[in-house]
Order: C-alpha cells, then structure tokens, then sequence
C-alpha cells in the first residue's frame, strides 16, 4: 500500500473523485501543510492556519500508477488559479501536491512540465511540497458526497468533477 496526499480545493470534491478509482483503498478528508497541530475545521476555513483542505489516499500501485492519479488530480480542478476552487477562495483551498517521496516529487514535477506545455492555457501554480503531518476531519467530514449527494452543493461542485472523472478516466473506475 502506498500513500498520495492532495489539496485542490474542498475536500469534499477531491474524497468523492478519488474514492472512484480501482486500486484506491482508502480516502480520508483532513488537513495538512499548517503551522498548527490539531488544526479544527473551523480554524481551518477562516484561513489562520495555513493548513490545505486535503486528502490522504492509500493505494495500491500494483493496481493505479501515481501518475494516473496525479492526472486525475489535474483533470479535477482548475490548478492554474491561486487560492480558489469556484467559490471556495483562500489558501485553505490552494491546489497542492504534498509528496511522499523523491519519486512522487518526479513524476509531479515532469507532469507538470508536461502539462504547462501542452494543456493549460495559464501556467499551473500547484504547490509541490514535501508531505508533512496530515490531520483526519471529524467523522461528519468523511464520506461526505456519498452520504448528502441530495446537497445541492454536491450536485452543482461535485458532480461535475464526477462526469470528468467517468468522461475521461472510465478504463480506471471502479464497478
């Protein structure tokens, strides 16, 4: 099993998209890259912490590549505005890649040149940082989408990035 720890935005959006995907064992929503220990969802949100809404995901690489999720990642977001996801605006809500490791830090780095040449039409402002303590949300954070999908702010952030997800990656979902 290995270890991924992404920020793009709400952790809502990101737990749902990645949850999805075959060989992804495991999502939990939380916060990292903070000054604070033990950083609560409300001191988070008001943007004092400098912790990212983020996700922790334990996969298994036998099964998705780290860069199949890294372009995930990518597809699911906009990763070419500093500090906002839609109407989520702060640093809490940056788009970052907390790796794990020297490959991660690699392969990240490679895509992302990749990607600045040939896909966006702004330069990517993602964050690439070396993982630091990642702190789980309470209970009422987890598994968020799928226990509210009547929200309506599920049906108009997150599923949107749930029919990128079935547009692009289907080879790579679970049944």
């Amino acid at each position: 099993m290995t270890e991924a720890i992404f920020a793009n935005g709400c952790f809502w959006c990101t737990e749902a998209v990645f949850q999805r995907l075959k060989g992804v064992l495991k999502v939990s929503s939380g916060f990292t890259g903070g000054t604070i220990k033990n950083p609560a969802y409300r001191e988070v949100v008001i943007g004092n912490t400098g912790h990212a809404e983020a996700i922790h995901i334990e996969y298994d690489e036998s099964v998705i590549d780290y860069e199949i999720l890294l372009y995930v990642f990518f597809s699911t977001h906009d990763p070419t505005t500093l500090n906002r996801q839609g109407y989520d605006v702060g640093t809490q809500y940056r788009s970052a890649i907390f790796y794990t490791n020297e490959y991660q830090k690699q392969v990240a780095e490679k895509l992302i040149q990749k990607l600045n040449l040939d896909t966006f039409d702004n330069k990517i402002v993602t964050e690439l940082k070396p993982a630091s303590d990642f702190y789980e949300a309470t209970q009422e954070h987890q598994d968020f989408y799928n226990q509210n999908t009547e929200y309506r702010y599920c049906q108009l952030v997150i599923e949107p990035k749930l029919q990128v997800l079935r547009d692009k990656f289907s080879p790579y979902l679970k049944s």
